[in-house]
């Protein structure tokens, strides 16, 4: 076996009690996939991960004190699972955790190196991947959470406030290379039968699309598309950026273009790549706007396939505290990106006022809900398998191909999507339901792999060639 300071005495208690810590409201607690490195202890390597994550290093240092000691992150569960991994939970002390000095509040990125810093990288622990964590009421009511949601958007389109159902979306497709012109017209004509039209997470400012010529251009389709259709629509603006000035330069211009309809406009930011930076500046800088969190990349470390990092689910829970009026969740296995029905969890964590994840049940005292943004592959063929297994449909759908890729365009691509919510609130088969439907119809022969999958023997019932 390779040596290791042996650390277990000061940064493992087995006999704390998981139940006795969250009663206490003082601790953050984290729940890990760990493996050691061969030839290394896995008591030895728990009790270094805690060190590394708090108080510790790999050796004894002469600057410890016994106020130090009483700030230890502690190890208090190791057991062995069926693959031969260990779950490993640890309890972080929240005077551990970094405040503003300019109001006290918490930040995320305190959070995230403690809880996955150094020890990602220790050479003793072949991985550690966070999949749940638990934060108690008084850490809790130090992050922004939302100020805007579904609730709002319903409002804007005149529904009712609670079950308002489905947003019917969209994304511009292909997602590069459209000129400003092109790009509005394609949002108008989505917006004539759907409600809401987002930036694909890589628009932004390209010589070929100014940001500012692209957003005149889209404010007009917008008015146009009201106009015509007599219903408010919707559009998120991408407004990523490395620098927060950057961000809050491009949202002020895009609020000024739309001028009367600044409140149909959400921002959308790319929280994982940009960081916990980039969404609180968003959220305090624009409370008024829907925040909408794309996470493009966030396979490189919630992947299955990724053993080190963090879940999903963790991504989830964090965009929720951060403030997030709405994160994309992926399509539980019903559309192209990888997923699994259980991956509803990460919905249910997100709306709820009291939710259980993979190992902690988390009440959130109040917080508004975050509202679940489903693209990745759907179109109306899948919809209502997906409602079966979420349980509901208050959820902001974005369809590209779905949409586009129907065979009579977007406007009736849109409409499309629409008819198969009407058809799942109403309990209607969606082939009976298309019948009547000619859009909805049209949707089974513009997706026939789909529907031959989900829909056995539909031409036959809808006489279709």
């Amino acid at each position: 076996m390779a040596f290791l300071y042996n650390q277990s005495s000061r940064y493992i208690n087995l006999d704390l009690k998981e139940k006795e810590l969250i009663d206490g409201g003082k601790h953050v607690l984290c729940a890990y996939i760990m493996k050691p490195k061969q030839g290394f202890g896995h008591m030895e390597v728990a009790a270094h991960f805690a060190a590394e994550s708090s108080t510790g290093t790999n050796v004894e240092v002469c600057t410890t004190d016994d106020f130090t000691k009483s700030v230890d992150a502690i190890v208090y569960e190791l057991s062995e699972t069926d693959s031969g991994d260990y779950l490993m939970k640890i309890a972080y002390p929240l005077d551990l955790f970094d405040r503003n000095i300019i109001d006290g509040r918490a930040m995320m990125v305190s959070f995230l190196t403690l809880a996955i810093g150094n020890n990602q990288g220790m050479g003793d622990v072949e991985y550690a991947k966070l999949h749940d964590f638990y934060f108690p009421r008084e850490y809790l009511q130090l992050f922004d959470g939302p100020a805007r949601n579904i609730v709002d958007f319903w409002r804007i389109l005149g529904r009712p406030l609670e079950n308002g159902g489905m947003i019917v979306g969209t994304i511009i497709k292909p997602k590069l290379g459209l000129r400003p012109a092109l790009f509005a017209e394609a949002c108008y004509q989505f917006w004539l039968g759907g409600d809401f039209v987002k930036n694909d997470e890589p628009q932004g400012n390209q010589p070929f699309a100014p940001l500012k010529e692209t957003m005149k251009a889209v404010s007009d389709a917008m008015k146009r598309a009201q106009d015509k259709t007599g219903e408010a629509k919707i559009f998120s603006a991408n407004i990523t950026a490395d620098d927060p000035a950057e961000i809050i330069a491009r949202g002020e211009y895009i609020l000024e273009i739309f001028g009367e309809n600044a409140s149909h406009v959400a921002f959308l930011i790319d929280g994982y790549v940009a960081g916990p930076t980039a969404i609180t500046t968003v959220r305090r800088n624009f409370p008024n706007q829907f925040l909408h969190y794309h996470r493009a990349g966030h396979g490189a470390v919630t992947s299955p396939q990724s053993k080190r990092g963090y879940t999903a689910f963790v991504l989830s829970k964090m965009a929720r505290l951060l403030g997030a009026s709405g994160i994309h969740t992926g399509t539980m296995g019903f559309g192209k990106m990888e997923g699994d029905p259980a991956d509803k969890i990460m919905a249910y964590m997100l709306e709820r006022e009291e939710a259980q994840g993979p190992y902690f049940k988390q009440k959130w005292y109040g917080f508004k809900a975050t509202t679940p943004m489903i693209s990745g592959g759907m179109n109306a063929l899948r919809l209502p398998g997906f409602f079966n297994n979420l349980g509901h449909s208050n959820i902001c759908q974005t369809s590209g191909g779905g949409a586009f890729g129907h065979i009579d365009g977007p406007t009736a691509g849109a409409i499309s999507l629409r008819q198969a919510h009407e058809a799942w609130i109403k309990g209607i088969d969606l082939v009976e339901y298309a019948k009547g439907h000619k859009e909805l119809a049209r949707a089974f022969e513009s997706f026939p792999q789909d529907a031959d999958r989900l829909y056995p023997g539909w031409r036959d019932k809808l006489k279709t060639s």
